[in-house]
């Protein structure tokens, strides 16, 4: 599982990424814990006032699809375990924020990604990248609604 955390005042700055892994031998149970424990550590090195994934829009694989819906409750989980609010984006939403128009194709976000955040290469593994899409997303969609709340 990928996460991503950044600053959100002003424009977006870095400041980890990473992936939690788990060996895909060891049971479902065992593997949910170990994601649980590494967003937790995150939440703790971090202290988030908010956290961000993405929804769960359409797999081809059902297996594959059932395993991400599982790791997405392990999030919101965590989430509400230490009080931190969770907002969900559709891919389609973290596309447009992020690289402008809401069918960009992976190079593409991925190339904003490290643009966006000043890095001198794409994030990786990928996973993390998707990740900082997200947390990207939500630093723009919440600019937009605190811009249209004063107006």
């Amino acid at each position: 599982m990928g996460f991503g955390v950044v600053h959100g005042d002003g424009d977006p700055k870095l400041l980890e990424h990473g992936v939690v892994k788990t060996r895909s031998t060891e049971p479902m149970p065992e593997r949910l814990l170990q994601l649980f424990n590494g967003l937790n550590q995150v939440i703790v090195d971090h202290a988030p006032d908010v956290m961000a994934v993405e929804q769960l829009f359409f797999a081809r694989n059902v297996t594959n699809a059932l395993a991400v819906g599982q790791a997405r409750g392990v999030v919101l989980l965590a989430g509400a375990q230490h009080g931190i609010p969770v907002f969900e984006y559709k891919p389609s939403e973290v596309k447009l924020a992020v690289a402008g128009h809401g069918a960009a194709d992976k190079q593409q976000v991925q190339s904003m990604v490290q643009l966006i955040l000043s890095l001198d290469a794409i994030p990786h593994p990928d996973d993390a990248a998707d990740a900082l899409a997200v947390a990207i997303c939500h630093v723009y969609s919440s600019r937009l609604g605190r811009i249209a709340s004063r107006q």
